[in-house]
C-alpha cells in the first residue's frame, strides 16, 4: 500500500507523454465552462436557500395553522384584541383598533401563504440542487479523477517492469512474466473503469447544461412571490385606511390643531373657523377690554413663559372663552402679539410696506390721513378688517395712558414691527431696508393709532359693554368700609397731604395688578378718609394693603423729668419745689423704663395738730417716712 501511494505521488511530479493526469484532460471544449460553473452553481444555491430560511418567520415545514401562531404580525393582531376589552364601544379608538386588528390579522395570513409557497417552490429546490444533485455530479467527477490517478500509477509500474525484464531474465529471476501480466490485466480493468465513469460524468455535465434555466427560475420565482405578496397587502392596507378615513369623517369632532391657528395665513385660518376676525385677535381684545386696560405696561411686559404657552395650546385648540386666564392680562396680550408676529404675511402685507413709508412721512395732519386711508383700501378685505378691529382696541388703550403707561407711541414701539415688515429675499439693499424697518413702522402705526377715527370711521363691535370696569365695583366697596371703622380710631393728622402723597408713590412704584382701582375711586378714598399720619396710611386704602409702613420709633427724653418732693409739715411751699434741682442720670436707680412721675405720697397730718414748738426731729422720730421700692426715683434727700 506504501508503494502503491508511493508510486501515485511520483506519477503526479513526472508527466509523461500520452498520460492524463487530470479529469479537464477528457472532456470537450463545450464541457469545459459547465465543468468550471458546477462548483459555482453549488455554493451560490447553499448561501441563498442558507439566507431565504432565516429570512422566514414561520417554522419550517409546518402547517398553516402552526406557522401562524408563530407570526409576530398575529401576535400584534392579539395584542390589540385584547386591548379592546376594556374600552367603550362606541369610542373612535376602539373603532380604530378593531379595523387595526383585522387589518394585522390579514397581514399575517397573507404572509403565511407567501412563506408556504416560498418553501415549496424556491427553498426546497434549492436545497436539493446544493445537497443532492451537485453534489452528485461533484462525486463523480472526484472518481473519475481518482480512476485516472490509479490508471497512470499501473502505467508507471507496467513501464519500469517493462524496462527491467532483460534484466530479470539475465539474472535467472523467475515470476517476472507473471508479474507483467497482473499489471497487464489491471491497467486493462482501471481503462475500464474510467471509461464508464468518464461516460457518466459527461452525461451529469450534460445534464447540467440543459437545467441552467430551470435553476434560474427558481430565483424569477421567488422575486414573482414577493411581489405577488407585496401587492396583496397592498391592496388590503389600501383598504383599511380608506375606511379608516371615511369613518374619522363621520364620527371625530370637528377641533382645531394648533398649527391651524398659529403660523398659517390669514386668509385660510378665517376660512376653516368661518369668521370675519381671526379667533386669537378677537378672543384677546375682549378678555383685554374687560380686564386688562388698566394694566400698566400692556403689550410691553412678558408673561410667564409656561402660562404663555398653556394659553396659546388653548387659543390652538378653537377656545373662544379665555376665563382661565383673568388674572393674566400679560399673558394675553403677549398670545396676541405672538399670533402676529407668526403669521407669514404680515396682517399690513410687505407688498404695501413702500406704500406705507410714504404715506407716514407727509408732514400735514390732514394729507397724511388721507393717504393712510389709500393705502388701506387696497389691503385685501380679510386684512382690513382685522387691521380695523386690532387699530380700533389699540385706540381705546391708548385712552387710559394715564394709568396704564401705554401711549400710542409706547403701544406702536411694542406692535408695530409685528404688524409690517419687509421682505429681504436676499437683496443687500432690501436687508438694509429691513434693519431700519421697526424705526419707520413705529411712525406708521403711531399715527394709525392717533387718526383711528379719521382713517376707520364708524365704531367696532366688540362684544363687550363700553363701560367694562378693570374690576368688579362690588371687590372694592367692602375694603373701603372695612378700612374706615380703623382709620377712624386711629390718630390722624390734620391734612390729608401725607396720605395723598403715600397713595400716588405707592401707584407709581408698585408694578400694576391684574385688577387696578380705577383713578375715580381713588380720588374718593381721599376725599372719604379723614387725615391720617404715617402710622395709619397702611390701612387707608385697599391698594396699598400689601405694603408695610414702619412705624418712628419714639424720641428719648434729653432730660430726667422733673421730680417732685414732698410737702413740708408746715403747708409752705418748699426751695426744692420752687426750684428743682437736677438729678443726674447716673444717680438714678431701678430700672431703665422708669416711670414719669413719682408714686403719691402719703396724706400728710393736719397743721392744727402738730404742736409749733416741736421740731423736725421729733416729728420725723413720731411719723418715720414709709420707705420707697427700689424702682421708684428718689430725691438727692432721701
Amino acid at each position: 500500500m506504501l508503494q502503491r501511494q508511493i508510486n501515485r505521488m511520483r506519477q503526479l511530479a513526472n508527466h509523461g507523454p500520452g498520460r492524463s493526469n487530470d479529469v479537464t484532460d477528457l472532456l470537450p471544449e463545450e464541457l469545459l465552462l459547465a465543468d468550471q460553473q458546477v462548483e459555482v452553481v453549488k455554493r451560490a444555491a447553499h448561501l441563498v436557500g442558507k439566507r431565504l430560511a432565516s429570512c422566514m418567520q414561520g417554522p419550517l415545514s409546518s402547517d398553516m395553522e402552526k406557522r401562524l401562531r408563530k407570526l409576530a404580525l398575529m401576535s400584534l393582531s392579539m395584542a390589540m384584541a385584547d386591548s379592546l376589552k376594556d374600552m367603550e364601544s362606541e369610542s373612535s379608538l376602539r373603532k380604530t383598533l378593531e379595523m387595526g386588528c383585522c387589518a394585522e390579522g390579514s397581514l399575517a395570513q397573507s404572509l403565511a401563504e407567501f412563506e408556504m409557497n416560498m418553501e415549496r417552490d424556491v427553498l426546497l429546490p434549492l436545497n436539493k440542487l446544493s445537497e443532492e444533485e451537485l453534489p452528485a455530479i461533484l462525486k463523480h467527477r472526484k472518481q473519475l479523477q481518482k480512476l485516472l490517478t490509479d490508471l497512470n500509477n499501473v502505467k508507471t509500474r507496467l513501464s519500469q517492469a517493462q524496462k527491467n525484464m532483460p534484466a530479470a531474465q539475465g539474472g535467472g529471476i523467475i515470476g517476472t512474466p507473471a508479474k507483467l501480466e497482473s499489471l497487464k490485466e489491471e491497467e486493462e480493468e482501471l481503462r475500464r473503469r474510467v471509461e464508464q465513469s468518464k461516460d457518466d460524468y459527461l452525461c451529469d455535465l450534460y445534464h447540467f447544461g440543459t437545467k441552467e434555466n430551470e435553476y434560474k427560475n427558481y430565483f424569477i420565482r421567488l422575486l414573482e412571490l414577493q411581489a405577488e405578496y407585496h401587492r396583496k397587502s397592498l391592496a388590503q392596507l389600501t383598504d383599511v385606511l380608506g375606511e379608516l378615513r371615511d369613518t374619522m369623517k363621520e364620527s371625530a369632532p370637528a377641533h382645531q390643531s394648533p398649527a391651524e391657528v398659529y403660523g398659517v395665513p390669514l386668509a385660510t385660518h378665517l376660512e376653516r373657523f368661518g369668521c370675519e376676525i381671526a379667533a386669537p385677535i378677537s378672543a384677546c381684545v375682549r378678555m383685554l377690554l374687560i380686564h386688562g386696560m388698566q394694566e400698566e405696561g400692556l403689550f410691553r411686559l412678558a408673561a410667564g413663559a409656561s402660562i404663555l404657552k398653556k394659553l396659546k395650546a388653548s387659543l390652538g385648540a378653537g377656545a373662544r372663552d379665555l376665563a382661565e386666564f383673568i388674572n393674566e392680562p400679560h399673558a394675553v396680550a403677549g398670545a396676541l402679539k405672538s399670533y402676529l408676529r407668526e403669521l407669514p404675511e404680515p396682517l399690513m402685507t410687505s407688498e404695501l410696506f413702500d406704500d406705507w413709508m410714504r404715506a407716514a412721512s407727509i408732514k400735514e395732519p390732514e394729507k397724511r390721513q388721507e393717504s393712510f386711508r389709500e393705502v388701506c383700501a387696497k389691503l385685501p378685505p380679510e386684512n382690513y378688517n382685522n387691521l380695523r378691529f386690532l387699530i380700533k382696541f389699540l385706540a381705546k388703550l391708548g385712552e387710559h395712558q394715564e394709568v396704564n403707561k401705554m401711549t400710542p407711541s409706547n403701544i406702536a414701539i411694542v406692535l408695530g414691527p409685528n404688524l409690517l415688515w419687509a421682505k429681504s429675499d436676499g437683496d443687500p439693499s432690501m436687508l438694509d431696508m429691513a434693519s431700519a424697518s421697526p424705526i419707520l413702522v413705529v411712525s406708521v402705526v403711531e399715527g394709525l393709532i392717533s387718526c383711528c377715527a379719521e382713517v376707520f370711521p364708524g365704531d367696532v363691535d366688540f362684544g363687550v359693554t363700553e363701560e367694562s370696569p378693570a374690576c368688579p365695583p362690588e371687590a372694592s366697596t367692602p375694603q373701603i368700609s372695612s378700612t374706615l371703622p380703623k382709620m377712624e380710631s386711629a390718630n390722624l393728622p390734620s391734612s390729608p397731604t401725607s396720605l395723598s402723597s403715600t397713595i400716588n408713590t405707592e401707584t407709581d412704584d408698585e408694578a400694576p395688578n391684574d385688577t387696578q382701582e380705577p383713578l375715580a375711586s381713588k380720588a374718593a378714598l381721599l376725599k372719604m378718609l379723614p387725615p391720617s399720619d404715617e402710622s395709619t396710611q397702611g390701612e387707608a386704602s385697599p391698594s396699598m394693603a400689601r405694603k408695610v409702613v414702619k412705624r418712628p420709633a419714639p424720641l428719648r427724653p434729653s432730660m430726667p423729668p422733673p421730680i417732685q418732693p414732698r410737702g413740708s409739715m408746715t403747708g409752705e411751699p418748699s426751695d426744692e419745689l420752687q426750684n428743682p434741682r437736677p438729678v443726674p442720670r447716673r444717680n438714678i436707680g431701678g430700672s431703665l423704663k422708669v416711670p414719669n412721675q413719682p408714686p403719691p405720697h402719703p396724706p400728710a397730718p393736719k397743721v392744727g395738730n402738730v404742736k409749733p414748738e416741736a421740731g423736725d426731729g421729733d416729728l420725723s422720730r413720731k411719723t418715720p417716712p414709709r420707705p420707697l421700692p427700689r424702682n421708684r426715683i428718689q430725691s438727692t434727700d432721701n
